[in-house]
């Protein structure tokens, strides 16, 4: 047992690893973007709290659908299918998202005048979604090159762009932001900006790279889409749920005042550069699961599947250790505002109880990808999300007091919830499979 868990641990690793380094130099971008706006003000921060946080609930539900591309490619080639063909149709379909999702963010900018955020705060935020809104061709570019790329198992370029990218998002953000010789400081258009160059920057290498080492010719098949459709539907609604319920959190504090908004997005900050692990070694249970699944191959589907949490939830349990022995000194690597340290850090003992149940429910949304089971997962979200994480924070928030300490005591009960109801399913799915 012991050489056959080293064996799918090492399997799934071998297409993790990669990931994991693209995924925190992903999200290293955003924490770039924090920590330089906490340094020039935390107005700037509140500001790109707020913008953010509504922006990811719009571009997110675009790309829960190209996240569906990894297992279905994954699943044809399992069957000994042709995968390479759907290279100029994955581009048409994040093309076409891209579109409607640029357009959906431009009529929300209107809005924000009447959902009361702090009057000095409202220029600032419809300015830099302005910009954002721009960039999410260059995001759907990168996204879906990246997906389609990682059904192949080539994970190493993807995610060494993503880390060079890391560096070039700081660099633009000091020169836009504070200013450099005859660039003036351009505060949050400066963040704006240095974002939407390093989108379009990733996705045009992928672009390149791909054409490079593979020889396409165009090739149409609705069913393609439709499948994309099919199965992205869920992903997509499943992960909108979860974003619209933490960045739900920034908008209703925001409107407290805009240091809450920016002490949630500094939070999620810290909680989503340790989610970028069991997050990629989902995306390696996906590819893995899915091929076992392609093959009717369930012993491989069942060992992948129990190596991969295994995996997600140690390093995690490690993680919650962490912050909890640390937690000023967390904080205090984004910003100095004492009244936002003081909001943060007892947050930061509540997010440590969060973690270990956040590793286990990706790690199960990776196997009910690569099984194509994918509505399981958005009732579970929806159900422990908004039937229970929400109401039961903005209770505690607002009728107790607690305010951004309830939302997250409703996120971490959430959390425990979720698993349960993933557990009971994915047994009864492999039980199903084997008879």
């Amino acid at each position: 047992m012991s050489n056959s868990f080293k064996y799918y641990a090492k399997e799934l690793l071998n297409i993790a690893l990669p990931i994991i380094m693209g995924n925190l130099g992903f999200i290293l971008i955003g924490a770039g973007d924090v920590l330089i706006a906490g340094r020039h003000s935390t107005d700037t921060l509140a500001a790109i709290s707020i913008a953010t946080a509504i922006t990811n609930c719009i571009q997110t539900f675009g790309i829960g659908l190209i996240v569906s591309v990894s297992p279905i490619l994954s699943n044809y080639r399992g069957e000994k299918k042709c995968a390479k063909k759907y290279f100029y149709p994955t581009l048409r379909f994040a093309m076409l998202l891209a579109f409607i999702v640029m357009i959906a963010v431009f009529a929300f900018i209107p809005v924000i005048d009447y959902l009361k955020f702090e009057p000095h705060l409202v220029p600032m935020i419809k300015q830099y979604m302005f910009v954002t809104a721009l960039a999410t061709f260059g995001g759907y570019l990168h996204a879906a090159l990246k997906e389609f790329l990682q059904a192949f198992e080539i994970v190493m370029f993807p995610n060494l762009v993503t880390v060079f990218s890391v560096i070039l998002n700081i660099a633009l953000n000091i020169i836009l932001v504070f200013g450099w010789g005859i660039i003036p400081s351009l505060g949050v258009l400066g963040l704006a900006i240095a974002s939407f160059a390093v989108r379009y920057f990733m996705g045009i290498v992928l672009l390149i790279y791909c054409l490079r080492i593979m020889n396409f010719k165009d090739y149409k098949d609705f069913s393609y889409y439709k499948s994309l459709v099919k199965l992205g539907i869920p992903i997509s609604c499943a992960i909108l749920v979860e974003f619209v319920a933490f960045n739900s959190i920034a908008i209703f504090m925001g409107r407290v005042a805009g240091v809450y908004a920016a002490a949630q997005n500094l939070v999620c900050t810290l909680t989503t550069v340790s989610f970028m692990v069991p997050l990629a070694i989902s995306n390696a249970i996906a590819v893995k699961v899915g091929f076992a699944n392609g093959e009717k191959n369930i012993p491989d589907l069942k060992r992948y599947s129990f190596v991969g949490i295994i995996i997600s939830v140690g390093f995690m349990a490690c993680s919650a250790i962490i912050f909890a022995l640390f937690p000023e000194f967390l904080v205090s690597l984004f910003t100095k505002d004492v009244q936002l340290i003081k909001i943060s850090v007892p947050v930061i003992y509540i997010l440590a109880m969060f973690q270990v149940f956040d590793g286990l429910q990706v790690s199960l949304s990776g196997i009910f990808k690569g099984i194509k089971k994918t509505g399981v997962v958005l009732a579970a979200n929806f159900i422990s999300y908004w039937l229970i994480s929400i109401p039961l924070g903005y209770i505690l928030a607002f009728k107790f007091g607690m305010n951004l300490n309830g939302f997250w005591l409703g996120l971490c009960s959430s959390a425990v919830i979720l698993c349960m109801i993933m557990l009971f399913m994915l047994v009864k799915n492999i039980k199903s499979m084997e008879n």
